[in-house]
């Protein structure tokens, strides 16, 4: 009850009363003004008694220390250069770290920043310092979006008429080819910061993660320093050393309570749960479904639901459920084993540069099979970095001068990398078991391993049907690499272990929502086209709630169209009954299924398209239809745009030109949305 409720209700009650009874109405005044002051005493002697919880950032100093000015940072530790990073799954700060320890190479000094934590305005400022540069890894999101962190950023530079002359600047951008928007945030950073008056030191690097990655990077570093080194007229100073960022300390007396255990920023936070929930303090919902979708076949797809009563969490649908996944626990094991440590040690990585934020690489202290399990990327094959610094501890001279070549930017280098790293799909304990003279101490290791990444899935219910319940539809991810060993997905292997009842505990997963751009339309009787194949069928679900929903609430509902596919009707048709009945009772108008091996020629959800395009271009021409494509972007979401640009030319009477036009209007009105994924 706000102060505001109880004076609105303390003026209106008695004086709808005192016509009948004054006297009635008086004593109703004092009981209610009582009741109320007792309310209010109640509720403030109650915020008194409870502290507000610290909620002290493990990687940060606490916010009154906080330094927001990087230039003066800068000034004090006597750096010129800074590498702000724009980071969703941890690559661009892993390059940001990078480019930051190579300064030292030429006589300069690197700080790697998150734009979220400075104020970005200072960026004017930079010119204060001598022979400064700012470099930006930034990589891009979704539909072309900024990430999380440099959402802030993209921000200010949009309404900014910073003057930035004299600022030297560089951009490294991270994206990936098979999306529409292909690096639109390093793009747009490269030319907003030339606009306001920087000047560009070296050229837009392209990072393609639908390529190499890595490569790409590797060789836009390679050109860079040089160019660098010819700018500011300094020499590299001749061998990559080797520089340890964190030193380690051993813990062995500790109090246990003061140790992590898994938990991502508050100490204790997985015991003592206390909202708002987000990616540092993700709330630990319980599994109460998981269910194997497919019939048959050789695949797992699975359906799993998580309570979140009591979390205070929202989610609208199209939003997208993060979950924090643990590392296979036999691979821990073996990586333990291997390296001859004991996995129970507590320990603490720290940084040696006193002055980082990040006075940690991973919440210390901890054990290392915490850190292996909870904390470290232990299956993605290593990047160059890795195999460079580890180098140092093969006692075959042959073994090390293989992994330093593959961690160079020749040619013969580059092809190793790819065929013994990439195609070979080598994680780090394969590469130790390959290379039985390589034994790195284990703290070096985990000190380079990057950081486990949450993993995003598109939720499959609506909140407006499931307000307690987020519901997710994932397939397992599991193959043979070239070198004969199963590879499994950490976060699907992970989900599917989840079991109701785990020894008589229910099982939960850390989780927290991000919120996404993926919505119904404002009206619900423009007519929507949902098209998603596969377990792109994940966020219609919702959708379809939704509408169902919507209906039972009597509002007018326009057309709702599906347009899904799996393999075989009788082996994996995902949501078969639940689809099937929503059909009958009119929440679907139209279901279309594309079971692409069930004939001799393969039937995907484009071909369908084309045998309906009358309709389709009726809905979307004169009915305002909203176009929703979720799934595979590399094949999938590029088939299906062709198949738009084909209806509109064909239908509409125009050229292929005007057809792409006439598609990417839709997308920039918000009326074609796609959530796709590599």
């Amino acid at each position: 009850v706000t102060m505001a409720d109880v004076e609105a209700e303390s003026s209106t009650q008695p004086e709808a009363m005192e016509e009948e009874n004054p006297l009635f109405s008086n004593l109703d005044l004092f009981l209610f003004t009582l009741i109320a002051g007792l309310i209010i005493y109640w509720f403030m002697s109650r915020k008194k008694a409870e502290p507000i919880p610290e909620f002290k950032k493990l990687d940060q100093p606490a916010p009154s220390t906080r330094e927001t000015s990087f230039i003066e940072k800068m000034k004090k530790t006597g750096r010129n250069i800074v590498v702000f990073y724009g980071s969703q799954t941890g690559t661009g700060e892993e390059f940001a770290n990078r480019l930051s320890k190579d300064a030292q190479r030429y006589g300069m000094k690197g700080m790697a920043a998150d734009p979220e934590e400075y104020d970005m305005s200072e960026l004017s400022r930079l010119a204060e310092i001598d022979n400064s540069l700012a470099i930006f890894c930034m990589a891009t999101y979704g539909e072309g979006d900024p990430t999380d962190n440099a959402q802030d950023f993209y921000d200010w530079l949009q309404e900014t008429d910073a003057e930035l002359d004299g600022v030297n600047y560089t951009v490294f951008a991270l994206g990936n080819k098979t999306y529409e928007h292909y690096n639109a945030m390093g793009a747009y950073v490269d030319k907003r910061l030339e606009e306001l008056g920087a000047k560009r030191v070296f050229d837009l690097g392209m990072g393609d993660d639908d390529g190499n990655l890595e490569e790409d990077f590797v060789t836009w570093r390679e050109q860079f320093w040089p160019a660098m080194c010819e700018h500011f007229g300094v020499e590299a100073s001749g061998e990559d050393s080797s520089v340890r960022q964190y030193e380690l300390k051993e813990h062995n007396d500790i109090n246990m309570n003061k140790v992590y255990t898994g938990e991502l920023g508050r100490l204790k936070s997985f015991e003592t749960q206390k909202p708002p929930f987000d990616a540092k303090n993700p709330f630990l919902a319980p599994v109460t479904v998981n269910r194997k979708l497919n019939k048959a076949g050789d695949r797992h797809l699975m359906h799993l639901e998580v309570d979140i009563t009591g979390s205070k969490i929202r989610y609208e649908s199209g939003d997208h459920v993060a979950v924090y996944p643990t590392n296979d626990t036999a691979i821990v094991n073996k990586l333990g084993q291997i390296l001859g440590v004991d996995l129970d040690s507590v320990i603490s990585l720290n940084n040696l540069d006193e002055e980082s934020n990040k006075k940690h690489p991973f919440p210390c202290p901890t054990t290392y099979r915490t850190a292996l399990t909870h904390y470290l990327d232990i299956i993605h094959p290593p990047r160059t970095n890795v195999l460079y610094e580890l180098a140092q501890y093969a006692t075959d001279p042959k073994d090390q001068e293989n992994m330093r070549k593959m961690a160079s930017s020749a040619p013969e280098g580059k092809a190793l990398y790819q065929s013994f790293v990439l195609e070979d799909n080598r994680n780090i304990l394969a590469i130790l078991e390959d290379l039985p003279s390589l034994r790195p101490p284990i703290d070096h290791l985990c000190e380079l391993m990057p950081r486990l990444q949450a993993r995003y899935y598109s939720i499959a219910s609506s909140s407006k049907v499931h307000p307690n319940s987020i519901h997710i539809c994932a397939v397992l991810v599991e193959y043979t690499t070239k070198t004969g060993r199963l590879t499994k997905g950490v976060a699907t292997t992970w989900l599917k272990n989840k079991l109701v009842a785990d020894n008589g505990h229910k099982s939960t997963v850390p989780m927290y929502i991000r919120k996404s751009q993926f919505r119904l339309p404002f009206k619900a009787s423009n007519p929507v086209i949902m098209v998603g194949p596969g377990t792109g069928i994940a966020p219609f679900m919702g959708f379809i709630q939704e509408r169902g929903w919507l209906k039972e609430q009597g509002k007018e509902v326009g057309e709702t169209v599906l347009y899904c596919g799996c393999r075989h009707k009788n082996e994996d048709y995902l949501y078969q009954e639940e689809l099937e009945e929503a059909e009958k009772t009119g929440v679907i108008t139209k279901l279309n299924v594309a079971f692409s091996r069930d004939q001799e020629q393969k039937v995907y959800v484009q071909h369908l398209l084309r045998t309906n395009k009358e309709d389709l271009w009726r809905q979307i021409h004169t009915d305002n239809a909203h176009i929703y494509i979720c799934g595979d972007a590399r094949n999938m979401a590029r088939d299906v745009q062709t198949a738009f640009y084909e209806i509109a030319e064909e239908l509409g009477g125009m050229t292929r030109t005007q057809a792409t036009d006439y598609i990417k209007k839709l997308m920039t009105k918000g009326r074609y949305s796609q959530d796709v994924w590599s």
